[in-house]
């Protein structure tokens, strides 16, 4: 309508309201359909959980709360423990946190802040493509190329410099094999790599440019705008990603089997040999009979991990939270 036929008086009718036609229906059966999609997945969460408690009660009833704490895994005399297993699986992953973080950081950093356009497309896709490689192929890498340079190169040079310190020096003693504790994270921190990286990437890209403009406007650097702006912009999505790592590194099964010794011993050293729930699973679940106590105690240390993670993930809830209400 022209502003001269307002001018002249011209009535002009109200905008009709919208009305849906037939759409009752359809929004209830899918929101039902979304409902039950949810509850699916709390239904099959539950049924798992209640099936490790079932299945490894027997061992919590023989061992009680030794079985926590103890580092015997004797088929023989059918005594059993999840100390050596928990240790592997949490000093594993923190390990492999500690390696991977920084470098996704920098991945993510380099591609939406430094790399020029013809290279983000590229190196961003063989980030995703590495995230595609099956564990197994990650194990059988590592076993084949990673260990024997592990053996013959990085140990004994670490074992030669950081080994003699007088605090620290335990944590790097030890024979060269090769295969341990540090070599399972290292392979591990590999893998989380490209799902932290990726997640920084994405989540760094959502920042809207009129913040981080308004911060190069202002004087600061890169490396101001992005602990400054981006970084408390994207803290909850960063560590959601952290986390997605750490629950891959934590229940990690076959590319940790091949290169962490498979001992069932706790040592100081991070060379040193071991296991983690996982992997000890993987070994010797197809070696437990039915209703045996060994297999209700591979059961338990299925529901441990369950645990383990769940108690992780809270807490991370937990800090974010606290985060952001300060």
């Amino acid at each position: 309508m022209s502003h001269s036929a307002v001018a002249e008086g011209v009535h002009v009718a109200p905008p009709r309201p919208v009305t849906r036609r037939g759409g009752g229906t359809g929004d209830a059966v899918f929101a039902l359909l979304c409902r039950a999609s949810a509850m699916l997945v709390l239904v099959l969460l539950g049924a798992i959980i209640i099936e490790l408690l079932l299945g490894g009660l027997p061992a919590f009833r023989a061992f009680g709360a030794a079985f926590l704490t103890s580092t015997e895994w004797d088929p023989v005399q059918d005594v059993y423990g999840a100390g050596v297993s928990i240790y592997g699986t949490i000093l594993t992953a923190v390990l492999a946190l500690l390696m991977a973080v920084p470098l996704a950081f920098g991945i993510a950093f380099f591609l939406t802040e430094l790399a020029p356009d013809w290279m983000r497309g590229p190196v961003g896709t063989a980030i995703e493509l590495l995230a595609a490689v099956p564990s197994i192929i990650f194990g059988m890498w590592g076993f084949f190329v990673i260990v024997p340079m592990m053996a013959t190169t990085i140990q004994p040079a670490i074992i030669d410099t950081l080994g003699e310190l007088p605090v620290i020096g335990d944590l790097f003693q030890g024979p060269p094999f090769g295969t341990g504790l540090f070599t399972a994270a290292l392979i591990l921190a590999i893998m989380v790599l490209p799902f932290i990286a990726a997640t920084m990437r994405d989540v760094f890209l959502q920042v809207p440019g009129v913040f981080k403009e308004s911060a190069y406007g202002l004087g600061a650097t890169r490396w101001e705008v992005m602990r400054r702006v981006v970084l408390p912009y994207t803290r909850v999505s960063v560590v959601g990603g952290i986390m997605l790592g750490l629950g891959r590194a934590l229940g990690e099964t076959m590319a940790v089997t091949f290169v962490i010794g498979n001992a069932n011993r706790i040592t100081a050293s991070v060379f040193g040999p071991g296991n983690t729930i996982a992997s000890i699973v993987a070994l010797e679940f197809g070696e437990s009979a039915a209703g045996s106590l060994k297999l209700s105690s591979l059961l338990a240390l299925g529901f441990l991990l369950f645990v383990i993670s769940f108690v992780v993930l809270a807490l991370s809830r937990w800090l974010l939270r606290s985060r952001l209400k300060g």
